[in-house]
């Protein structure tokens, strides 16, 4: 029998407030344990929380972009249950009357293109964390993170592979950093997502019992886990046997999940009205300023850019893989920069040092004005490629002035074809075999004389013109 997966996902994305969802405690990562805190995001009795208005702007700017529909009259529920981290022994959440609903998500695979449905987003407070000390074989508590605000965006069950499933995540992922709302990072918690999995015999529209596997923190993780966990519920039912509905855990280091408790559904856990809270009514007004402020997100860009500067595929998508670099792009080609060579260097050498010094692209120093002034230098010809890329590290640390750096370290390409001539003449004289090999048809030879006399120019010679005189002088 041949078999078909049914996917859904619930993601939790941290947003990137300053504050805590009902207090002003702040979000920063890290931090001692339980310093973070405040008797609203600890539960004290009496402490009553108040709504951010960011974590509300950030929740509405969010389904407005996944093409949802805003609530206009909607309010927070209390999601009761007993855990160490939860003080309260309950979550505010939303269960009701969710922020938004019934949005769409348009994703491209190798298999084709799909579009995956959202059926609801809604704002929650996150829990804080256990952490177990295996030495003491002891678990501490750290409420730092209890508060912090999160929106939850679920899926309808329209996956039916990883690929799809990780498709959707780069794509939500992409959507949310370009809108400003959440730094995304999946190994500081920023980005966790619950994987709802069930199988069923191939051409069957019925959806089988299903196990959602909790807070998967990396792409990889959710790919493998889902894979592990489609064959062994396929297993258990050609064996005969029943797929339990249950959260399990994904275990890294086996390669395979676990069970962790039988799965609740959402009687469990008592939801009633919040009684702190009031209800939030959104204005058409509200709305309209938040649709007006909305950034250009990255497919559409890649598509302006495509239209506008005949930019290939790759160049395009690479370019808008982050609002920081696509920013970057934009303000060279606005300071007379080509658009193909600006997206040459933000390729090559931006990416190649924000790789090298493990740094975000929104975290560089390097600004338009500076890699602007680096590329119309060696458009003039008054700088070669190859040095350039060495100022371009000299400056990128702190945006440093191109020019001022030129001038201390005398790097400004010579222009002297009589002093390129006489330099090339004498390394051919001193080099015969290199001379001969390149006579007996050996072209490599050839980019050993350009290399030997650029270094005798110290680098400031234009390589293309020592090719050029080489190349006339052992034609002689």
């Amino acid at each position: 029998m041949t078999w078909e997966t049914v996917i859904g996902l619930e993601t939790h994305v941290e947003l990137a407030t300053r504050t805590k969802i009902f207090c002003s405690c702040t979000t920063r990562f890290g931090g001692a344990p339980n310093t973070h805190c405040c008797p609203v995001c600890t539960g004290m009795p009496g402490a009553l929380p108040v709504l951010s208005r960011a974590v509300l702007d950030y929740a509405v700017k969010t389904g407005l972009a996944l093409g949802c529909s805003i609530t206009r009259y909607s309010k927070f529920d209390r999601k009761n249950y007993f855990y160490p981290d939860l003080p309260k022994a309950y979550q505010i959440s939303q269960l009701y009357l969710p922020i938004a609903r019934d949005g769409a998500v348009d994703i491209r695979t190798p298999a084709g293109d799909r579009t995956i449905r959202i059926h609801e987003l809604h704002m929650e407070e996150d829990a804080g964390k256990l952490v177990h000390d295996p030495w003491t074989d002891r678990t501490q508590i750290d409420l730092n993170r209890c508060g912090v605000p999160l929106i939850e965006i679920v899926t309808e069950p329209d996956f039916r592979t990883a690929d799809e499933v990780i498709a959707y995540l780069e794509k939500l992922r992409e959507t949310l950093r370009y809108l400003g709302v959440s730094d995304c990072k999946m190994q500081e918690g920023s980005l966790r997502c619950d994987v709802n999995l069930s199988v069923r015999p191939m051409g069957s529209t019925g959806l089988g019992v299903r196990t959602e596997m909790k807070n998967l923190n990396s792409f990889k993780a959710i790919a493998r886990a889902i894979a592990h966990e489609a064959d062994r519920q396929i297993e258990l039912i050609e064996e005969g046997k029943r797929v339990i509905q249950e959260t399990r855990r994904w275990d890294e280091n086996k390669d395979a999940t676990y069970a962790m408790r039988s799965k609740e559904d959402a009687q469990d856990y008592r939801y009633f009205p919040e009684p702190d809270l009031p209800p939030i009514e959104l204005s058409e007004g509200y709305l309209e300023s938040l649709r007006a402020a909305q950034p250009e997100l990255a497919e559409a860009k890649r598509e302006r850019y495509r239209r506008m500067y005949g930019l290939p595929e790759y160049d395009c998508r690479m370019i808008t893989s982050d609002r920081a670099l696509a920013e970057l792009f934009e303000g060279l080609v606005e300071l007379g920069a080509p658009p193909k060579q600006g997206a040459n260097w933000i390729m090559g050498e931006v990416l190649g040092a924000l790789s090298a010094r493990g740094k975000e692209p929104k975290d560089m120093a390097l600004t338009p004005p500076t890699l602007a002034r680096l590329i119309a230098l060696v458009g003039e010809g008054r700088l070669n490629r190859n040095t350039a890329v060495k100022v371009f590290e000299a400056v990128f640390d702190t945006d440093g002035d191109v020019d001022a750096h030129i001038r201390e370290h005398g790097l400004e390409q010579l222009n002297d074809d009589a002093l390129v001539r006489e330099t090339a003449a004498r390394v051919l004289a001193a080099d015969p075999r290199s001379v001969a090999d390149y006579r007996a048809g050996k072209e490599k030879a050839l980019g050993a004389l350009v290399g030997q006399v650029m270094r005798e120019l110290k680098g400031r010679a234009d390589p293309r013109a020592v090719n050029a005189v080489l190349r006339e002088l052992l034609a002689q």
